[in-house]
């Protein structure tokens, strides 16, 4: 098998940006794989927690990108020395999102903070093509900060490369979708949704980073309804890794009776077509649940174009039970024996939409 400095010596001869380019991501790759590998005696907190990503099932689906296209940055990090390889500087990242006209997503405001916390990121970031849901709900974000937005997704990368190249660790909670909106390949990282789960979680379902940070760190990271803040969410990711890098812990988090009981006053909405905007879904779920009060948590999908869903608080366990006898729509059980209902959405446009409504426990 060729060494790794041979290869690291035999990339540098490549002088074509593409060849280049395949060649970093191949390095990156060979570094995953090395880091997966590590034995126990060689960690650090910090390794200990990028070791638990890259074993994490979904890991290898979730961080497979399209790096080679022209509009990606692939970090040089695999081709670097040891000593770069070793860091444990660690920078964490978030991004907000909002649904353009053809369906994906596009990156209106990054958030980035150091291992002190100190913002070292927070910039408003222009899409390259119209906006057709601003998701202020989720995002916080209005057209008036995009209008005055005039950065790219190129000139971010640019402001993040500077750390990247010097072997940081990239933190954030579902981390992946941030790089993929980023377009940015690094192999150094550590996803707080794939590393924790709760113990009383179905395997498929990742820990939100809001009960997350209550459960580990004591603190709500913002109160139910209330707009996202790339900022607080970036240091949020990394308080929880710094947390366990200050003294490591059982990975599976046992849930407060406090967050149990709140899970009964909450509702599940899901396979939500990414055509349906989230104001709309506002007013459609008034209309479904009548008078009753309710905060609406929505989350952008799982790829761009996708379906997203969107959890429903109430005041009590009864109004939620109530809501769900309301809905119109046939009364079925998930594959794990949860009632829900199929119901059909009118919009506006003439358009029907199809969603389910479930119960959370």
């Amino acid at each position: 098998m060729v060494s790794r400095d041979l290869l690291v010596a035999f990339l540098t001869t490549f002088k074509k940006k593409e060849d280049l380019k395949a060649l970093q991501c191949r390095a990156n790759s060979l570094l995953v794989e090395k880091l997966k590998q590590e034995t126990p005696e060689n960690y650090t907190p910090e390794k200990m927690l990028i070791r638990l990503t890259m074993k994490h099932p979904e890991f290898s689906s979730d961080y497979s990108f399209p790096s080679l296209s022209n509009d990606w940055f692939v970090s040089d990090i695999g081709m670097k020395s040891s000593t770069v390889m070793k860091s444990t500087d660690m920078i964490a990242v978030d991004c907000e999102m909002v649904l353009c006209d053809d369906g994906t997503e596009g990156l209106v405001r990054v958030g980035a903070v150091d291992r002190h916390l100190k913002v070292i990121l927070d910039k408003y970031v222009k899409p390259g093509k119209p906006i057709v849901d601003y998701r202020t709900a989720i995002t916080g974000v209005t057209s008036l900060d995009i209008e005055n937005a005039t950065l790219s997704v190129a000139d971010i990368q640019r402001e993040l490369q500077q750390y990247l190249s010097d072997g940081s660790i990239l933190v954030g909670h579902s981390l992946n979708k941030d790089m993929r909106v980023l377009k940015i390949d690094h192999p150094k990282v550590i996803d707080t949704a794939l590393v924790f789960k709760f113990s009383n979680a179905r395997n498929s379902r990742k820990p939100s980073l809001n009960d997350l940070h209550k459960a580990i760190c004591g603190k709500e990271v913002r109160k139910e309804g209330v707009s996202h803040d790339c900022v607080h969410d970036a240091a949020a990711s990394m308080n929880i890794a710094l947390a366990f890098i200050k003294k490591p812990f059982d990975t599976t988090v046992t849930p407060s009776k406090e967050m149990l009981e709140a899970e009964k006053s909450r509702l599940f909405i899901h396979r939500i077509p990414s055509y349906v905007p989230s104001e709309k879904l506002n007013i459609v779920l008034a209309g479904e649940f009548h008078s009753t009060k309710f905060k609406l948590d929505v989350k952008p999908g799982k790829t761009q174009g996708g379906n997203y869903c969107a959890v429903v608080v109430f005041d009590s366990t009864k109004e939620a039970d109530q809501a769900f006898e309301n809905v119109n729509g046939y009364k079925e059980r998930d594959s794990f024996g949860l009632p829900q209902k199929l119901s059909t959405l009118k919009l506006s446009s003439g358009l029907s939409a199809s969603c389910y409504v479930r119960k959370m426990v």
